[in-house]
């Protein structure tokens, strides 16, 4: 008998749950009732979406979601949880629905954050395939045009020389300059004479008479 060919459907399939969380997190201890919560919502969508052997590594959980779950903290996760599953080449993502409005600001910010970034993706890629399509194409210049060009290029290179003449003839007379006055208030000093502080005389001893 021919064997039975498994065909694997590709439909994409959506599902709004319900999930109650309390009967998973009260079995465990308080500090770990959070993380036990995320893994009951896995458990609940691998047996209701039919995941094959119940792998939980198929079942993505959305950021906002597992933070709805951790809002109260480890110790008091929420009772239960509305969230879609969208099943899709064997995979599960899983949306939290009815967003409290902090959390719908976050996820606002969250996608204008991912849209810039595509964009500025999508603008290096651009750039970059014009930059191939330049250095396949040879480039046709004329004679004409390469004369004009080593005519700009001696041009450009006369300039510079005249600069850097010109840079030099101003540094040697600012140092001509000052090496003038430097002389000019040397002799200057020379010819001031600064007048003598007059020493206070000593006390002369008086002799006393014998």
């Amino acid at each position: 008998m021919a064997k039975k060919e498994n065909t694997k459907p590709t439909e994409k399939i959506e599902r709004e749950y319900v999930i109650p969380l309390r009967k998973y997190w009260k079995r465990v201890p308080r500090y770990k009732r959070a993380n036990r919560a995320v893994k009951g919502i896995k458990e609940f969508l691998a047996q209701h979406m039919q995941i094959r052997d119940r792998d939980l590594n198929k079942i993505k959980v959305d950021i906002f979601l597992n933070e709805q779950v951790w809002t109260r903290g480890i110790k008091k996760p929420p009772v239960k949880v509305k969230i879609k599953a969208i099943k899709e080449n064997g995979i599960v993502r899983v949306e939290l629905l009815d967003l409290p409005d902090k959390i719908k600001f976050k996820k606002k910010r969250f996608e204008k954050i991912e849209a810039r970034a595509q964009e500025s993706l999508e603008k290096k890629k651009s750039f970059m395939e014009k930059a191939k399509e330049g250095m396949q194409q040879p480039a046709k210049t004329t004679s004409t045009e390469e004369a004009k060009s080593k005519e700009t290029e001696k041009k450009e290179d006369e300039k510079v020389e005249e600069k850097k003449e010109d840079e030099k003839e101003k540094k040697s007379a600012v140092i001509e300059a000052g090496n003038k006055m430097e002389k000019v208030a040397a002799k200057q000093a020379k010819h001031q004479t600064t007048p003598k502080m007059k020493q206070p005389k000593r006390p002369q001893r008086k002799s006393l008479a014998k």
